[in-house]
């Protein structure tokens, strides 16, 4: 110890010395409390115990390469939802003005929210169960309720990767099976089945060959066979993936991450050849300015941010607790939500381009079919030829041509148009038509897909793509899952992750019946939204005012290196509260203003109808809000009573050798006692001094500890001849 320091001032003279806690322990070797008389609650030091925690602390898996890290969180925050989801929000909400609340709020909310999460989990190295019980053992039921929205979403989000894989084996032949109508041989007469004919080849593929749906949710019909084996495969490819920890699935996440990139790039690249394809994208980037104003769309833009990432789900806080603790975390939370945004972009005009291609066949296929509604009446003398401009041409009829007859007719025959029954074939009509999620994926791109030259590689690319996208998801929501249930309870992981996967099999068997696309619907809509909702919230609140936005903060600085910007603390401290407060009312209203319902499919009629849920689905739909939820009460009942230990002491931070802070002088004065004492402030045992005056050897301390435990971890501390019983 140097020669002028106040510890060895001490020992050679009687005066008095002033100094900090800090001071004393910038020069003392790091102690273990537990191996010390310094045991602020009189445990007992188990050997063994606390060499299996120090062995499992330093043989936690780790990412064999930052690359590696940043590919699995992209693949696990780029997912279906950015292909089908943000497309059709983005031609709802106003084309290019919806960018506008998009961004915004991902800066506002998404950016902040997610460093926050990788923060903490790159700091306490567990995973979300963990994580929450260091972070405020009383709302250690956010870890409970994540596992299990992770487990909802699981369930269904697998069935849709078995759907992919149905259609990517189904479309290694030519002509794709769902480029025309079957054709049903009625004794000696061939004739297109009924149901196809009324509504379209892809719509009738989808609903009757791949699904076999049934009418409604309360039919059950039977299991389809088809999709049970391809749910199977789907597990399957899951559990292998997941089996061998973060090495495995790390690799996998190099395919599974970047091939989703060049498909879509290519499928522009492509798209952009299309005719008609222009339209589309400028329709995509025509700003409908007074959509900004509507709180609709701004409620729509937060919910999207908030999935987009992945928050709240437990994924990102388990990838990231396989970070050195010296990553910079900041760079990473920054490059992913922006690569994020990338992708929803360049999805959207994928998905726009293409939509614009199909769109100009529909217009064309309606021209032509009004065209000769118009000849028809022209030859039975309803209308005369003189309405028809000279230049019009029947057998070279363009949109532009057929729109010039539809005004001329429309004004002549005023009083009896409505009668003609012709339509207006407006291409803006076509590309208002919007359409999300399944129908976008499973109808609206195959559609288009099969008027592609070579079309079957198209097909096979694309579907291909969704698999990888669902698979970097999957991964992740099974990383929240298994993560931190095997830090908390110990358990053998690779039992652990094929029982989860043969347990999430049987029960999605819901969802491979005949009716298993309404579940699938239910599940989406409701199974996550709230409880997620919830989940941050409390996650914010727990990080920014229970544990302390400037404690948190100053261990950001000293695990990065430094001073993350203002911008975060304010943020984290008040406006990410207030505006997801203000999501979960709007989700809340939302609820209750439109009742819960889903879109049926009406063979009879080949056509989809809205159904509100019969009684039981509502009981279901309730209970998996409520089941999702119920952690959080329970554990802060069960803490706050003290009917279950906290788990804190196993996650606490024994101030070993080399464990210690790395800089402690730069402590609060404040924080000097806390920083011994306790984690948070108000769990200090009393107010004290912030520097004491040491009266030489054998002197009495001005005043005396209680022996009595204090605060979560008991700190009280009862020493007889240490400088340090002064504390």
């Amino acid at each position: 110890m140097p020669k002028n320091s106040k510890v060895t001032q001490r020992e050679h003279s009687n005066e008095h010395v002033t100094e900090s806690v800090a001071d004393l322990l910038a020069h003392e070797e790091p102690v273990d409390y537990k191996h010390s008389v310094l045991n602020v609650a009189g445990e007992t030091w188990d050997k063994q115990k606390d060499a299996e925690e120090d062995l499992d602390s330093e043989n936690r898996p780790a990412w064999n390469s930052k690359l590696q890290y940043i590919l699995a969180q992209i693949g696990y925050s780029v997912g279906l939802g950015n292909v089908w989801r943000f497309p059709y929000l983005c031609q709802k909400n106003g084309g290019g003005a919806y960018l506008v609340p998009y961004l915004v709020l991902l800066i506002t909310i998404g950016l902040p929210l997610f460093f926050l999460e990788l923060a903490v989990g790159q700091r306490i190295r567990r995973g979300s169960i963990g994580v929450w019980n260091y972070v405020c053992p009383n709302l250690g039921g956010i870890g409970f309720a994540s596992c299990l929205v992770c487990l909802f979403v699981g369930l269904y989000y697998n069935v849709i990767i078995g759907w992919s894989i149905f259609y990517f084996f189904k479309s290694f032949q030519y002509p794709l099976p769902w480029s025309e109508c079957p054709i049903i041989n009625n004794g000696t007469m061939a004739i297109v089945e009924a149901e196809c004919e009324k509504s379209s080849a892809t719509t009738y593929f989808w609903y009757r060959e791949a699904l076999d749906i049934s009418n409604s949710i309360s039919e059950s019909g039977g299991l389809n066979w088809k999709m049970t084996l391809c749910l199977l495969a789907a597990w399957s490819i899951v559990c292998l993936a997941m089996i061998k920890g973060i090495q495995s699935s790390g690799k996998v996440m190099y395919f599974s991450s970047l091939f989703p990139y060049v498909v879509l790039v290519c499928f522009l690249v492509r798209g952009l050849l299309l005719r008609g394809a222009i339209d589309g994208i400028l329709h995509m980037f025509t700003p409908k300015l007074d959509k900004m104003l509507d709180p609709q769309v701004w409620r729509e833009a937060a919910t999207q941010v908030f999935f987009a990432l992945g928050l709240g789900f437990g994924g990102v806080i388990a990838f990231s607790s396989y970070n050195k603790q010296d990553n910079n975390c900041h760079f990473d939370a920054v490059l992913v939500s922006f690569i994020n945004f990338f992708t929803s972009v360049l999805a959207t005009l994928v998905v726009f381009a293409v939509l614009g291609f199909k769109a100009n066949l529909m217009n064309e296929k309606c021209v032509v079919e009004n065209a000769e509604k118009i000849l028809g009446y022209l030859n039975t003398k309803v209308l005369s030829h003189d309405l028809i401009p000279p230049h019009v041409n029947f057998s070279h009829l363009t949109a532009k041509d057929y729109s010039e007859m539809y005004k001329v007719i429309m004004t002549v025959k005023e009083n009896h148009f409505k009668e003609l029954s012709l339509d207006a074939c407006l291409l803006e009509d076509e590309l208002n038509k919007s359409v999300q999620g399944t129908g976008l994926a499973f109808i609206a791109f195959t559609e288009a897909m099969t008027r592609f030259p070579a079309s079957p590689f198209w097909s096979v690319m694309f579907f291909l793509m969704l698999i990888n996208l669902g698979l970097g998801s999957m991964i992740g929501t099974m990383a929240g899952i298994s993560t931190p249930i095997i830090d908390t309870f110990k358990v053998r992981k690779e039992a652990f992750t094929v029982g989860c996967c043969i347990f999430a099999f049987l029960v999605g068997l819901i969802f491979v019946q005949r009716s298993g696309n309404y579940f699938v619907t239910m599940f989406d809509d409701y199974s996550a939204t709230l409880p997620l909702t919830v989940v941050v919230i409390l996650e914010n609140i727990a990080v920014a005012w229970i544990y302390g936005t400037k404690k948190f903060m100053q261990e950001l600085t000293e695990m990065l290196g430094f001073r993350p910007s203002q911008f975060y603390y304010y943020t984290w401290k008040y406006i990410s509260p207030i505006c997801m407060a203000v999501l979960m009312t709007a989700s809340i209203i939302q609820l209750g203003v439109n009742p819960p319902g889903y879109s049926a499919w009406i063979k009879e009629e080949a056509s989809e109808k809205f159904l509100y849920y019969p009684t039981w689905a509502m009981a279901i739909l309730v209970s998996l809000i409520i089941l999702a939820t119920l952690p959080l009460p329970v554990v802060f009942i069960l803490r706050q009573f003290h009917l279950v230990s906290d788990g804190s002491n196993t996650l606490s931070v024994t101030y070993k050798k080399g464990r210690m802070m790395k800089d402690i002088s730069n402590l609060e004065d404040n924080d000097e006692t806390r920083f011994i004492l306790s984690k948070v402030p108000s769990e200090t045992p009393s107010p004290m001094p912030t520097h004491r005056s040491y009266l030489g050897p054998g002197s009495s301390s001005p005043m005396e500890m209680n022996s009595t435990p204090n605060g979560r971890y008991g700190s009280g501390y009862h020493l007889a001849s240490t400088p340090e019983s002064e504390l």
